[in-house]
C-alpha cells in the first residue's frame, strides 16, 4: 500500500515534514498511510494505524454509519463533509476528544477506476483556533452587557430599569423576545411582569398564557432558574417537558428559551427569559457571561431601589417641612414656590410657613437652614414649630426669632452647629391693606414692589440664628397698601451660578420683580422661578434649594 501512495504523490517526504496530519485510507477504508504529525496530534505512531480501520480516530458516536458514508464518498467524491473544511472531534489514544479542522479529498491515480480511488484527509489541531474563537465570544458578550448596563443607567427608577432591560438585552445579544418575572414575597411565587419583542416577533399566545401563571420555586423554565440560581436553557421549547407553555411557545413560533437570575446577594430581584424562533444551541460562554451580568444587574437594580427608597423618604420628609397649602389670608393673596437642589436624594433645609394667630394676626415665616439632609430637615423642623410656638403668645417678630435662637442655642449641645437665616412677620390685614412687622436673622431682605412699579429692599439684618444667646433682633413696621407685593425668598434664588459661575444676584432679582405690570402673586413666583432657570441654564454648578413666597395685597 505505501508503494501506491508514493505512486500517487511524488514527495512523501514532504508529507513526513508537515505539521498537519495528513491521512491516506484506501478503499476499505483502512489507513494506507499517515504522516508522523499525528503522534503530536492524537498521541499515536504512525506505524501503529497502518491497515486500522479510519474509525480508530473517531469518538465512538460517530463510528456508526462511517461505512457507508465512506464507500459512497470514495466512489462519488461527494460527501457532507465536501467541499469546505469542517470541525470535527476526532479520538485521541488516550480516550479524550480533539477538536480538529478536516479537509477531505479523493485521488485515483491515472488509469485506474473509481475502485483504486484514495481518500486523503488533511488534520489540523482546532484548539487554539477555538480558543480564539471563545475569547473573541466572550468579549462580544461582555461588550453586550455593558452596553445594557450603560442603558440602564438612564433609568429614573428600579422599575423604569427593569423595562429598559428587556429590549436592550434583546438588541445587544441577538433574541427576538424576552419576558420577566418578579418575586412575590407574600405568596412565594414569580409572577409575569412584562415583555418585550423585537419588530415582526410577536409572542401573544405567550404574553396571553403568562397573565395567567404563576411559578413556584422548581417550576417551569422561571422556576428552575430560580431554583438553580443560575442560567437554565431549554434548547427545544416544543419538546421540554419542564418547559410548561409548549403550546404556546408552538402557536408563536419560539423553539428556545434561556432564562438567567438578576440576584443582589442572595436576594432574587427577578428572572429574565429570552426567546429565540430559530433552533439554537447556547454556548457555555453565553451563560457564563449572563451569570455573572445578573449579579452586576442585580447590584445595580438594588442600588436603584435604594436611592428610590431615599428619595421618597426625603421627599416626605420636605413636604412635612412646608404647609400642603397656603390658607386664606383676608385682602392677600399668597403663592409660594419651593424647587429643591441636587438629585433630590437629601432634604434641604429651606422652610415657609403661613399661619393664623388667636389675636387676628398672621405669621409669615421663610426660613434655610446650613446643610441638606435629615439633620438639616431635623432642624428646620425645629425653627419653624418653634415660631409657631412662640408667635401664638402674642409675641412679636423679634421675640419670635428670639425663641427660635434659644431652641437652636440648646440644640446645638447634642449635636453640631446648624445656623438657620429666617425672616419673620406679622401681618394685621385691614381696610386699606396690611399692616406688617418684621424682622430679620441673617436671611436675604424681601422686596417690596408697589402698585406703581419700583421694588425696594425691607427690613434691617441682624445676625443668624443659633449663632450667639441672648442675641437681640430689630423690628421693622411695613404698610402693604393695595396693589403691592412682598416677595420673600431663600438664597438660592440670589447665588443661583450660570455656566460662567456668575451669580443671579440681588439685581436680577429686582429687574424681574420691577418689570412689566404688577402680577399676581402667583405670576410672580412663576416668573421669579423662570428667570432663575434660564439663569442656570446648562450650568455645571450644583444648584441649592430655592424657595420663594409672594403676597400680594
Amino acid at each position: 500500500m505505501r508503494s501506491e501512495w508514493s505512486a500517487v504523490l511524488a514527495a512523501p517526504a514532504l508529507l513526513e515534514a508537515l505539521p498537519d496530519t495528513v491521512v491516506v485510507a484506501d478503499r476499505e477504508g483502512r489507513v494506507a498511510y499517515v504522516n508522523p504529525a499525528v503522534t503530536t496530534l492524537l498521541g499515536h505512531r504512525p506505524a501503529d494505524l497502518l491497515g486500522r480501520p479510519l474509525t480508530v480516530l473517531m469518538p465512538e458516536r460517530l463510528q456508526r454509519g462511517h461505512g457507508a458514508g465512506f464507500a459512497r464518498y470514495r466512489e462519488t467524491g461527494r460527501g457532507e463533509l465536501v467541499g469546505a473544511t469542517t470541525r470535527v472531534p476526532a479520538q485521541h489514544a488516550d480516550g479524550h476528544e480533539v477538536p480538529i479542522d478536516l479537509t477531505l479529498a479523493r485521488l485515483a491515480p491515472d488509469g485506474q477506476d473509481a475502485d483504486g480511488a484514495l481518500v486523503v484527509a488533511v488534520l489540523r489541531d482546532a484548539s487554539a483556533t477555538i480558543l480564539l474563537e471563545r475569547q473573541f465570544q466572550v468579549s462580544r458578550y461582555l461588550a453586550a452587557i455593558q452596553r445594557v448596563t450603560a442603558a440602564l443607567t438612564e433609568a429614573p427608577d428600579a422599575d423604569a430599569a427593569f423595562q429598559q432591560l428587556l429590549p436592550t438585552l434583546c438588541t445587544e445579544l441577538d433574541w427576538d423576545a424576552a419576558t420577566i418575572w418578579q418575586p412575590d414575597e407574600l405568596a412565594g411565587r414569580l409572577r409575569y411582569a412584562g415583555v418585550w419583542t423585537a419588530p415582526g416577533a410577536e409572542v401573544q399566545a405567550l404574553h396571553a398564557e403568562a397573565l395567567l401563571l404563576s411559578f413556584r420555586r422548581g417550576e417551569g423554565l422561571p422556576g428552575t432558574t430560580w431554583q438553580r440560581r443560575e442560567p437554565v436553557v431549554f434548547e427545544d421549547l416544543w419538546s421540554e417537558p419542564r418547559f410548561l407553555r409548549r403550546a404556546s411557545a408552538r402557536a408563536d413560533g419560539v423553539r428556545t428559551g434561556l432564562a438567567f437570575p438578576v440576584l443582589h446577594g442572595d436576594a432574587l430581584l427577578g428572572v429574565c427569559e429570552l426567546f429565540s424562533r430559530a433552533l439554537r444551541p447556547v454556548p457555555e460562554e453565553l451563560l457564563d457571561v449572563l451569570a455573572t451580568a445578573g449579579r452586576q444587574i442585580g447590584q445595580f437594580l438594588s442600588r436603584l431601589r435604594a436611592e428610590s427608597q431615599v428619595r421618597s423618604l426625603a421627599d416626605t420628609l420636605q413636604r412635612s417641612l412646608l404647609p400642603p397649602t397656603l390658607p386664606a389670608v383676608p385682602g392677600v393673596q399668597l403663592a409660594a414656590r419651593y424647587v429643591p437642589g441636587g438629585q433630590g436624594l437629601l432634604v434641604g433645609g429651606d422652610t415657609y410657613d403661613v399661619l393664623p394667630l388667636p389675636d387676628g394676626r398672621w405669621l409669615v415665616l421663610i426660613a434655610d437652614v446650613c446643610g441638606k439632609g435629615a439633620e438639616a430637615a431635623g432642624t428646620a423642623a425645629l425653627a419653624r414649630h418653634t415660631a409657631r410656638a412662640a408667635a401664638t403668645t402674642g409675641s412679636g417678630p423679634a421675640d419670635v426669632l428670639g425663641a427660635v435662637n434659644s431652641a437652636l442655642i440648646r440644640e446645638a449641645v447634642r449635636g453640631p452647629l446648624r445656623f438657620v437665616t429666617a425672616c419673620c412677620l406679622l401681618l394685621r390685614p385691614h381696610e386699606g391693606g396690611v399692616s406688617a412687622r418684621l424682622s430679620i436673622a441673617g436671611h436675604p431682605r424681601p422686596v417690596l414692589r408697589s402698585a406703581s412699579g419700583p421694588c425696594t429692599e425691607v427690613g434691617t439684618p441682624g445676625r443668624p440664628l443659633g449663632v450667639a444667646a441672648e442675641t437681640q433682633y430689630a423690628e421693622s413696621d411695613l404698610e402693604l397698601p393695595a396693589g403691592s407685593t412682598l416677595v420673600l425668598y431663600t438664597d438660592g434664588v440670589t447665588e443661583a451660578r450660570d455656566a460662567d459661575g456668575a451669580q443671579f444676584d440681588e439685581a436680577g432679582l429686582l429687574a424681574v420683580l420691577a418689570g412689566g405690570p404688577g402680577h399676581s402673586a402667583e405670576e410672580t413666583v412663576e416668573a421669579v422661578q423662570a428667570a432663575v432657570d434660564r439663569h442656570r441654564q446648562r450650568s455645571p454648578h450644583e444648584r441649592d434649594d430655592l424657595a420663594v413666597l409672594a403676597l400680594r395685597c
